[in-house]
C-alpha cells in the first residue's frame, strides 16, 4: 500500500468536472497539495456525506492553496450526475478501469453485496514533489477520516 514518503503512483484517468477531461497527476502537481479521496461508490450514503463533508470545507482547503479530488470506480457520466446532484465543487476522477485502486493498493470487495473491486475509502495528501505526506485507509467502508487532519496535512505539505 502506498504510505507517507512514497512517490505518488503516477496515473492519467477521466476527470469529472462537469464535462469530462483527462486528468494526469503528474502534470497537475502544480496545484499542490493535492488530496486525493477515494470513496468506493457514488449514491451511496456515507459516500454521499463524506463527499458534501469535503465540499462544505471546500474554503478552507482553498484557503491554504490545496486541491480536492474524490476518486472512484463509478465512470465519468456517473461522476457527474454525482457531482450537480450534492453540487460538488471540486473535480471527481474515474478510476471505472480500476488501475488506480491497483496502484495505490486500496481495493476490496463486498462479496456477500456481489460487489468486486472498488476502492476502500482512503485519503492521500501528494506534495508539488509527487510524495505522498499524508496516508489514511480503512477496512471499514462506514468510517470517513478525520477531516481536520487531512486539512493539517495538506497545510503541512
Amino acid at each position: 500500500m502506498v504510505d507517507v514518503g512514497d512517490d505518488a503512483p503516477d496515473f492519467t484517468a477521466p476527470l469529472a468536472n462537469g464535462d469530462i477531461e483527462s486528468f494526469t497527476l503528474s502534470e497537475n502537481l502544480g496545484d499542490a497539495p493535492l488530496v486525493l479521496a477515494f470513496f468506493p461508490g457514488a449514491f451511496t450514503s456515507v459516500c454521499s456525506h463524506e463527499m458534501t463533508e469535503f465540499r462544505d470545507r471546500m474554503a478552507d482547503f482553498e484557503e491554504i492553496d490545496a486541491t480536492v479530488y474524490g476518486i472512484s470506480v463509478d465512470s465519468p457520466f456517473a461522476l457527474n450526475e454525482f457531482r450537480d446532484k450534492l453540487d460538488l465543487n471540486f473535480g471527481l476522477i474515474s478510476d471505472a478501469d480500476k488501475k488506480l485502486i491497483e496502484q495505490y493498493d486500496i481495493g476490496m470487495d463486498f462479496a456477500e453485496l456481489g460487489v468486486h473491486d472498488v476502492a476502500k475509502r482512503a485519503v492521500f495528501v501528494v506534495n508539488g514533489d509527487g510524495e505522498v505526506t499524508y496516508a489514511w485507509v480503512s477496512d471499514d467502508p462506514g468510517v470517513e477520516p478525520d477531516y481536520d487532519a487531512v486539512e493539517s496535512a495538506a497545510a503541512e505539505a
